[in-house]
């Protein structure tokens, strides 16, 4: 095919045409625009890599400067459409055509390999995971991932350093919080996995199964039907069928062994149901009226009869079962607290979990006392090593309620123990962000707390009384259908200083009498008419708790202990808390109190210059919250007074939200950035008018003085000066 395009005079004419332009610049524009055009009008696989041979292969070959475009510009620094990806790397790395629209690996493999090193280093550089954008990182693993499904695993033994530049960049995705990194990750490990061994693929990910590996990665989807989609849609049609076909074969043969085997059992049992009987045999009455009553079969009826006439036959109850109706229950936080310290029995830890949360939202007594040993005991406690496989979630879900419970009814005690085991070396990096999860709900449970008050009922200062009623008597007000009064005798004391008297009352819309006797209560039975629901914010009291000891500290350098380096997962989880917090004291006197402490902690260059765009984020949270959470007559009122520490805190949240805008990597955070510009300016607009309308108030009135007055001597009482 090659040969004969090369003969071929309209070939040859593109050829020369493409030869002859010797400026860079032109080639990777013409060839940039060739292939976002063939994209657009869908070109198949031989179509696309036939094109670009025409045109790009004699000076691919002969030129260094296109043959880096290609296998350099084009495949790291640029981002092309998914199905252009294929065809560079068709042209460019393998170097041979494509057989029935695939890729398709040619005979010379240090092309690929030398490549696929080149790519591997740059992936593989921790500083590549943390400032490139998404779409390009998702482009540079597709370009890998294409690459390394035709390679062998003999030519990556022989590959250097290759196969270590993998698994860096694998473990370096794996850590970060981001799910479409850990994808990446998860998708050349299998890549990899099925090189080494194709039997023994490693799946890091749910979502990853099957043969087809989405390289993609949710970026670029086909929007109209193409002649690749539709033959991958035809055979996967096809499978499916296939499949449903033979599980619909599998279902009939197994209702068909069924339907069998039943109308055997039944023919037999039939079969069995007829015997002959002896005309010498005697027969005993009770045992012919026994069995003419049941339709059970004779011998079964005389076996039955046998045991039961027979002490000899009787056989002993198996108890094992009731074992666990025997368990004691969990009715005292003491118990709950001893159970899940017995980390051997993973049934008492369970029902530890279950009763924890409904014990502390009743706030019984001995809550205050026993809440920091039960917050440590309940931190400390391996829920996924106790639980039963496939329920681990569940357990961790029970005790992160308890533990939001906990701070909840008792806030001063409970954030005592967990601020002194959030910095703990005995701690590790899954149960720091638990802690800093359980903060963060518990603070915003309590901002939304609800409380019930009765409504106001407005009653009559004086009440007046029929003429026709003794005074002695209650009042007759009351439901239409009321009886009269009735005095009641008591008869178990002696003396009474007291009358009593009852009436009775008509039934309520829908209420049933139930049995003779009706009890009475001053508490209306149906409490939520009488009773309206208020919303009160009961965190700003202790906010302070929450948010001042996970700030101290924060960049010391412990035992296990890293936030602004290794644990960079627990820092941007203790910044987002902080901002939770800030936002819950949203025009509170606390937040002014607590915003310069969080704006100096945020203004410090290893928090808000990160690398991690995940820690980014957060401070970029936490700083448009405490925007939020601000009074601009507070920001006034500071301006007006000279308080330096709250104005440099806000100018320089400006500056930094500017400075994100202009050169962050990252998409998020650009948006981030934008949106606390925009609270920004509106705080500043919020505080400027407060501001004019302060001056406006205390601007003195000036009064106009005549000009007669003013050339008139004022003379001062008791005194020979005038003026």
């Amino acid at each position: 095919m090659a040969d004969l395009l090369e003969s071929d005079a309209g070939s040859q004419f593109w050829l020369k045409i493409m030869g002859a332009i010797k400026d860079p610049y032109a080639v990777e524009r013409i060839s940039e625009q060739l292939l976002r055009q063939l994209s657009i009008e869908h070109a198949t696989d031989t179509e696309a890599y036939w094109i670009l041979w025409i045109l790009f292969n004699r000076i691919f070959n002969n030129q260094p400067a296109v043959r880096s475009l290609f296998l350099d510009k084009f495949l790291l620094w640029k981002i092309f459409p998914f199905c252009c990806l294929r065809w560079i790397i068709q042209f460019a790395v393998f170097e041979c055509p494509p057989v029935s629209n695939s890729l398709t690996k040619g005979c010379e493999t240090r092309g690929l390999l030398d490549t696929m090193q080149h790519l591997m280093a740059v992936w593989s550089r921790q500083e590549f995971v943390q400032s490139t954008p998404m779409e390009q990182q998702a482009y540079v693993t597709a370009a890998i991932g294409l690459c390394m499904e035709r390679i062998s695993k003999e030519e990556l033994d022989n590959s250097k350093d290759l196969m270590h530049s993998i698994l860096q960049g694998v473990s370096f995705r794996l850590e970060s919080p981001t799910y479409l990194i850990r994808k990446m990750a998860s998708n050349i490990a299998l890549v990899f996995s099925q090189v080494i061994d194709p039997k023994n693929p490693l799946y890091l990910d749910d979502n990853c199964f099957g043969e087809t590996i989405d390289w993609e990665f949710g970026f670029t989807k086909p929007e109209k039907d193409t002649p690749s989609n539709r033959n991958h849609t035809e055979k996967h049609t096809d499978e499916s069928k296939r499949l449903s076909t033979s599980q619909t074969e599998k279902d009939l043969d197994y209702s068909t062994n069924q339907g069998r085997g039943k109308s055997e059992k039944a023919e037999s049992k039939k079969l069995s149901q007829f015997k002959l009987l002896d005309p010498d045999e005697i027969i005993d009455l009770a045992t012919l009226n026994y069995g003419s009553a049941s339709d059970e079969d004779e011998d079964e009826a005389a076996s039955e009869n046998s045991d039961s006439s027979s002490d000899s036959s009787l056989q002993p109850y198996d108890l094992t079962d009731d074992d666990t109706d025997l368990k004691r229950k969990l009715t005292q936080l003491v118990d709950v607290v001893g159970a899940l310290r017995k980390s051997d029995d993973a049934d008492g830890v369970e029902r530890a979990l279950d009763v924890a949360e409904k014990l502390v939202r009743a706030s019984p007594d001995e809550l205050t006392h026993i809440a920091g040993d039960l917050v440590r005991t309940l931190v400390q406690v391996r829920c996924s090593d106790l639980a039963v496989e496939g329920e681990e979630e569940t357990a961790e879900e029970k005790r992160q309620r308890a533990l939001v419970a906990l701070l909840v009814s008792c806030p001063f005690q409970s954030l005592e123990s967990l601020n002194k085991l959030l910095y703990s070396p005995n701690v590790d990096t899954s149960q720091r962000i638990m802690i800093l999860d359980v903060m963060t709900e518990a603070a915003q449970e309590l901002a939304d707390s609800k409380i019930m008050k009765p409504k106001h009922q407005s009653r009559a200062l004086i009440s007046t009384i029929s003429e026709s009623q003794a005074w002695f008597l209650p009042s007759s007000m009351g439901p239409l259908g009321a009886g009269f009064w009735k005095e009641v005798s008591e008869t178990g004391t002696l003396l009474n200083y007291s009358n009593r008297y009852e009436r009775e009352l008509p039934l309520k819309p829908g209420q049933i009498r139930k049995g003779k006797i009706r009890r009475w209560s001053v508490r209306s039975a149906n409490a939520p008419e009488n009773q309206s629901g208020w919303t009160q914010n009961k965190f700003p009291v202790y906010s302070a708790a929450f948010m001042l000891p996970a700030m101290e500290g924060f960049d010391k350098k412990r035992h296990g202990v890293d936030l602004l380096g290794r644990d960079f997962i627990v820092l941007g989880k203790l910044v987002y808390m902080l901002g939770v917090c800030m936002r819950c004291v949203s025009m509170h006197p606390e937040a002014s109190a607590l915003a310069p402490s969080l704006l100096d902690m945020l203004r410090s260059r290893e928090i808000c210059h990160h690398k991690e765009a995940y820690v980014r984020r957060a401070v970029l949270f936490a700083a448009s919250s405490v925007l939020v959470s601000l009074n601009p007559s507070f920001v006034a009122s500071t301006l007006t007074e000279g308080n330096l520490e709250v104005s440099k805190g806000l100018e320089w949240v400006r500056t930094w939200a500017l400075d994100v805008a202009e050169s962050d990597t990252d998409r998020e955070c650009y948006t981030m950035a934008v949106s606390c510009l925009r609270m920004h300016a509106e705080m500043a607009l919020q505080a400027s008018r407060v501001l004019e309308s302060a001056e406006s108030t205390l601007k003195p009135k000036i009064i106009g003085v005549s000009s007669n007055l003013s050339m008139a001597k004022i003379k001062i009482p008791f005194s020979n000066v005038e003026y």
